[in-house]
């Protein structure tokens, strides 16, 4: 996965578990792109104590991935999911033997076309 996949995953899913400063610092370097001595004047403490909470908050992060799994977990649903979607992509009206049956196919076709563009 690409790094900053990742990195972005793992906030998602556990942000909320971050003090404030942490999520904002974490905010202000990877989501809006702001260098460490931009971060440290904001915060008014140095760059170098910038560098080391954003290094700590990815240490924090990546245990928690460790011990609960959930990104982990995510990807391996949603690449799930896209086999399926790959699957159902490839049937036809054809295939079914009678038109409630391929009905049917299309909603579930919606279904998985809405859970997925979510994701």
């Amino acid at each position: 996965m690409e790094e900053l996949t990742k990195r972005a995953l793992l906030a998602d899913f556990y942000g909320p578990l971050l003090t404030d400063k942490q999520r904002n610092v974490w905010d202000l370097h990877y989501q809006q792109d702001l260098s460490l001595a931009e971060i440290a004047e904001m915060e008014h403490i140095s760059r170098q104590a910038i560098h080391d909470l954003i290094k700590r908050t990815e240490r924090i992060l990546t245990e928690y991935e460790e011990k609960l799994g959930l990104v982990q977990r995510f990807c391996m649903e949603r690449e799930k999911l896209m086999k399926v979607l790959t699957l159902s992509q490839g049937l036809i009206e054809q295939d079914f033997t009678n038109q409630s049956a391929w009905e049917r196919h299309q909603q579930l076709r919606a279904m998985i076309d809405e859970v997925y563009v979510n994701i």
